[in-house]
């Protein structure tokens, strides 16, 4: 990677205006150094007005959205807020690349896998679900910094996976905020601008995080046109009100039915069932439930449900609703497609399933035919494997 120029900036002249430059305020903020003198080692002015040169890193469909605002800016002549936009993402296997490497080729837009981020100038940098730490060395190459659009209130849910969370934990409220990236360490910044939506009842994360994107391109649009302003009057996070929203792992998809509620269940659903399918244990062979409906109040009234002893993870084919009803903590859940070996519907897997097992076990209680809690094997217990494997095997 070439490195850039180092630029220093000193303080405005006393009685000046915050659009007169990039006060180091915001270096102090950010918790970075400077030093004085407003040109580069050059000689070069900085830039005190747009338009901007920028550089953008993002690899998602939430950081495509942002992109998109910014090469529109950028088309725009009238406006004149960017007149240079440069890409960098991350390799993909995918060999048309990720959702912001995609629209950047197809825009003409120069794009750079990291780790290069070409050598070019830049006045600012923007992140959005990038997923790297940026070093303090690559920050300090923009006069302006590099700010990141980050989908939740900061400082909750500070991490990879806000929108997830967001789902998943039920919040009512999220939103998105515009703050200054550190380096070292995640979303603890300075906030340039934050604002808060409600969360829409029952909103999957992929619909969320439609929302959401759009709402965090039109505020740094915003951010943008008044930069130097938007830097200055930056305040840190405070320090109430913090969660962290890790990235999700396979684990996560597995419904531990004597543990988690209904509501439990349909929230995790919404979290990540486009993402990763909620998965079980049938008969000791993984199952994968595709689509989760609520239960209504005529159903739960069936006899087979109020008359029969049931535990956790107990399985009822309701005929007339053509969907496989699973107790779980405190109720029931619906279940209208699953996945074995193939996609199947609740009433091919109960053609194809149970109504075979039940055949062959007669006497078989409703609790006896059931969902089980998947365990899946920790890294921690996949390295003791390995570790035994090459033990036995040097033994032997």
């Amino acid at each position: 990677m070439r490195a850039l120029v180092r630029r220093c900036w000193g303080l405005l002249p006393a009685g000046g205006s915050a659009g007169r430059g990039p006060s180091p305020q915001w270096r102090a903020l950010a918790g970075l150094g400077g030093c004085p003198g407003g040109e580069d080692s050059r000689g070069a002015r900085v830039r005190e007005k747009p338009p901007w040169r920028v550089l953008f890193f993002g690899t998602d469909q939430f950081a495509r959205e942002a992109l998109r605002a910014l090469h529109a800016a950028r088309i725009n002549k009238e406006e004149e807020l960017i007149e240079k936009l440069e890409v960098v993402t991350v390799p993909s296997p995918s060999p048309k690349g990720l959702p912001v490497k995609q629209y950047a080729v197809q825009s003409q837009l120069p794009v750079y896998e990291w780790p290069d981020v070409g050598s070019g100038e830049y006045d600012v940098g923007v992140v959005a679900s990038f997923g790297r730490l940026l070093s303090e060395a690559l920050i300090l190459k923009f006069p302006y910094g590099i700010l990141n659009v980050h989908p939740s209130c900061l400082p909750r849910w500070r991490g990879p996976a806000p929108i997830i969370h967001t789902v998943l934990h039920g919040d009512t409220v999220t939103g998105v905020t515009i703050m200054q990236i550190r380096p070292k360490r995640f979303d603890v910044g300075p906030i340039l601008k934050q604002e808060t939506i409600p969360v829409p009842p029952k909103s999957t994360a992929k619909e969320l995080e439609a929302v959401l994107s759009r709402l965090g391109a039109n505020m740094l649009i915003s951010v943008l046109k008044n930069l130097p302003e938007s830097l200055n009057n930056g305040r840190q996070q405070p320090p109430e009100g913090l969660t962290y929203a890790p990235k999700i792992s396979a684990g996560t998809s597995c419904i531990k039915w004597e543990e988690q509620t209904s509501e439990e269940i349909f929230r995790l659903h919404r979290a990540i069932g486009d993402i990763i399918p909620l998965q079980t244990l049938w008969m000791d062979t993984t199952i994968k439930l595709l689509d989760l409906v609520e239960v209504n109040s005529s159903v739960l009234a069936d006899p087979k449900l109020t008359g029969q002893a049931v535990i956790p993870g107990s399985i009822i084919y309701h005929r007339q609703s053509q969907i496989l009803l699973v107790c779980c903590k405190d109720g029931w859940i619906g279940v209208r497609s699953v996945m074995l070996k193939k996609t199947l519907t609740a009433t091919d897997f109960y053609n194809g399933y149970l109504h075979p097992w039940h055949q062959k076990n007669p006497q078989a209680l409703p609790s006896q035919c059931r969902f089980q809690t998947l365990r899946l094997p920790t890294k921690s217990s996949r390295k003791k494997k390995r570790l035994l494997l090459c033990n036995s095997a040097l033994s032997s």
